[in-house]
Order: C-alpha cells, then structure tokens, then sequence
C-alpha cells in the first residue's frame, strides 16, 4: 500500500492498524535546535483522545506517544523523528460477525475491490484511529511555525443545530466536550446528542479551523496554491466530504462588490476590512486570519440496521457493534488543527527555501 507520506519539505509517514500492536509515523524535514518532548506532543494527543465522555468512542487508549529518535536533550535533531503509540485496547472480537460483511458507509467494499482483502478489525489501516500521528506530526509542526502563528478550532455545527456566531468565544472551545464556541449551544448538543446516541444512531458535524500571524508571502499560484493544500489535507481526514475556505460555497450568492475583501492601512500595514478570501488569495497567504471549514459525514458504524451484501454477493443486514464515536466530528476537531499546521510548517520551509 503506498501514499503513506504527507507534504514536501515538511513531512510525516504514518503506519500502523487500528487492532496492530502499535501505530507510529516519522516525520522528516523538522528543522534542527526546536525544543521538544514527549509532554508537549502529548497535550494535543490529549485533545483527541477517546473515552474522555460519554459523546465519544469508549475505547480506552492512554495514546501515550515515545519518541524513538529525532530528539537529543530535549531538542530536535534534524535527523528523523520516529514516534509511537501502543495499541492497548483492541476488541477485535467486537468485528468477527462481520468478517465478511460490508459495512455501509465504510471503506471496507473498496479497499477490497482494490487490494483484494480487508482488516476487518476495526478497519485496520482505513480507521480513523490513524489520525493520532496526524496530531502527533501535528504537534511538531507547531513547533516548525513557532509561538507567533496560533492555530484553533472549534465544532460550528452537529446535526442539524448550528451555533450562534455571535456568541462565539475561543475560551468556552476547552470548556464543554464538543470543542463548541457557543456555550448555550454546547448545552443543546449534550441533550441532542445524547438521544442520538441512545437510539443508536449518529450525526454529521462542521469543523472549523483558523490560524492567527500567517505572514503574507505563503503558496503559490499554480500547483502549490495554499488553500488548495489545505483543503486536500482537510479532506484527507477519515469522514471528510467538503472543504471550504473562508466564505466558500456561500460567495456562489454574492455579487461581486459583497465578495472583494477591501483594503486600507492601519498602523503603516495593509488591513483588509472582510475575510472572505480566508486569509488566502491567488493561493497565496495574505497576512489576514487562515479559515477553512470541513463537512464531516455522520459516523458509519451504527446500531440500527442497515441493508448490505457479503463478500460472497449474499444481500443481508447489519448492525454494527462495538465502541463508535456518535458524531465523529468532535474528535476530528484535534485532526484538522493538526493536518493545517502540518501544511502550514511545510509551506513556510518552502517559502523559505524559494526566497530566503
């Protein structure tokens, strides 16, 4: 299987299976003299980790991450930095009444189609629990773009109940589990979401993520646009179906003169007074606040039955068992910080490379 490796100059290649012994990645191109530990990697793993509430997955995994090379005294290298985390608990039994059964909305139909055989185990390699080296690579991205680019996110949307942007507050994201800015909202959420639950069912969600002191300079015009690469990182992530960046599919309804982000100078620098570019124009960053949104399909695993067929062509139904996440958008929340940062490391080492 290949297309394991994420980025260019800045890049990460993760391996491993949700039931295997372990999951890692290596990430290459981190600059050298960074200050790095195992702690710091780990408060982001933290954030994403499942079992912390009732609303997510209750497979218990500490996802406490060892770093194997890479750092010498607590500073990075420049040589290759290898990191893991141990797998401690599989249920690979949860998956044996549907060894040869296809999950809806799953990938477990195509990865047969292409590779000829499937992990049913949790779905092995296509799991979403490949996404802890993501905020693992992720982490260490942070530490490529330095303290003065901050990068957020937060849970805009579950279901059918959307926050009230005017209530939003970046301090109420670690105060609820949703990572939820609105904090009247993430009151409604816990009442929705746990009926969603409890009749086994489950419900999409929107991410938003942002980065603050982007410099203006980042990207390029043709192939490497900036907002292109966000968007094919975010839409990388496991239940991924759209991807906007700043006003995005809402600008289809404005004219022209409700769309063009106007300028003017304050305290010497160009200040745009809207954001819808995103922070990004010509695929270049502009200096102003990074922001992109992605879609997150509901979760496919699923209580309440579902029409399929097995390996062998048979028409059956399934009722899928086991410890799954009731909107898998909150977790994702860690993810999509982690993959923008990993392509904003990237593209600063880059821009460097090309300019100076």
């Amino acid at each position: 299987m290949s297309h394991n490796t994420f980025g260019h100059m800045f890049r990460f290649t993760s391996w491993g299976e949700s039931h295997g012994s372990a999951i890692g990645c290596v990430v290459d191109g981190c600059p050298p003299g960074l200050d790095l530990d195992e702690s710091y990697i780990q408060k982001f793993l933290d954030s994403r980790r499942p079992g912390t509430s009732k609303f997510v997955t209750q497979r218990q995994e500490a996802d406490q991450v060892k770093i194997l090379s890479g750092v010498f005294e607590g500073r990075t290298t420049g040589t290759p930095i290898s990191l893991r985390i141990d797998n401690t608990d599989q249920r690979s039994r949860d998956y044996s009444d549907i060894k040869h059964v296809y999950r809806p909305g799953h990938a477990d139909f195509t990865y047969d189609a292409k590779y000829g055989f499937r992990d049913y185990r949790g779905g092995g390699r296509s799991s979403a629990r490949e996404t802890a080296m993501r905020v693992a690579a992720g982490a260490v991205a942070r530490k490529v773009l330095g303290d003065k680019i901050v990068i957020r996110g937060a849970l805009t949307q579950m279901g059918s109940k959307m926050i009230d942007g005017d209530n939003w507050d970046w301090d109420e994201v670690g105060n609820n589990p949703f990572f939820c800015p609105d904090k009247s909202m993430a009151e409604e959420w816990a009442d929705y979401l746990d009926a969603i639950r409890k009749d086994g069912n489950s419900v999409g969600a929107i991410v938003e993520v942002q980065a603050d002191g982007v410099p203006a300079g980042w990207g390029a015009p043709i192939y490497a646009k900036l907002d292109t690469e966000i968007a094919a990182a975010l839409m990388s992530i496991n239940a991924a179906k759209g991807v906007e960046i700043g006003s995005g599919f809402a600008t289809a309804s404005f004219s022209g003169t409700d769309n063009a982000d106007e300028m003017r100078m304050k305290d010497g620098k160009p200040m745009f007074m809207t954001n819808n570019a995103g922070g990004i124009l010509g695929g270049i960053s502009n200096g102003d606040t990074i922001v992109a949104r992605m879609a997150i399909k509901p979760t496919s695993s699923i209580l309440t039955p579902r029409q399929t067929i097995t390996r062998q062509g048979e028409e059956t139904e399934i009722r899928t068992k086991g410890r799954h996440d009731p909107c898998v958008g909150i977790r994702a929340v860690p993810v999509a910080e982690a993959m923008l940062a990993c392509v904003l490391a990237d593209h600063k080492l880059r821009h460097r490379g090309q300019v100076g």
